[in-house]
């Protein structure tokens, strides 16, 4: 796949001179860059309207995806912040009403973040056409297609993770 930066390149090509399959690793870079492109569009967008900084919507999203209650040092080593940054943004969350602070019973130390009920709405509001987008692609696709594709992304989201996790 040709690109500005890559006018030697031709289309189908792999760089050795033969054609090149649909898993060439440069088709699939410029695939995730776009998808991110269009992606941080749409977050920067909230981000903006809502008066929060895009890494403020990257932790409300961690806090939503989390399996288990969301603490300020998980949010911390998950976004890669140090904890005045981390305490920065949950204030910033909180203030603005998408995420509420809840200590433990147990251990009055442990502070847990939830989502906020209002917030969830207003963010499925602003990210419906993503949603829309999704369910428009799957259409496209059979349900063994879609599997081989979730495994796919969840790979590229373990590799990714363990690469963050060396660079540490």
């Amino acid at each position: 796949m040709a690109t500005v930066n890559d006018p030697g390149r031709r289309a189908g090509e792999d760089g050795s001179g033969g054609p090149a399959a649909a898993t060439d690793l440069h088709a699939f870079a410029v695939a995730l860059r776009r998808m991110n492109g269009e992606i941080n569009r749409l977050v920067h967008a909230f981000a903006g309207d809502h008066g929060l900084h895009a890494t403020d919507v990257q932790a409300l999203a961690a806090i939503l995806d989390a399996d288990a209650p969301m603490t300020p040092k998980r949010l911390r080593e998950h976004l890669g912040l140090t904890s005045g940054a981390v305490t920065a943004c949950v204030d910033r969350l909180e203030r603005a009403g998408h995420v509420r602070r809840v200590r433990e019973s147990a251990d009055r130390r442990v502070v847990h973040l939830y989502y906020a009920a209002d917030a969830r709405a207003a963010a499925r509001t602003y990210f419906r056409p993503l949603a829309e987008a999704t369910d428009a692609a799957r259409a496209r696709f059979t349900g063994d297609e879609l599997g081989v594709v979730l495994r796919f992304l969840a790979a590229m989201n373990e590799e990714l993770g363990a690469s963050a996790d060396r660079a540490r």
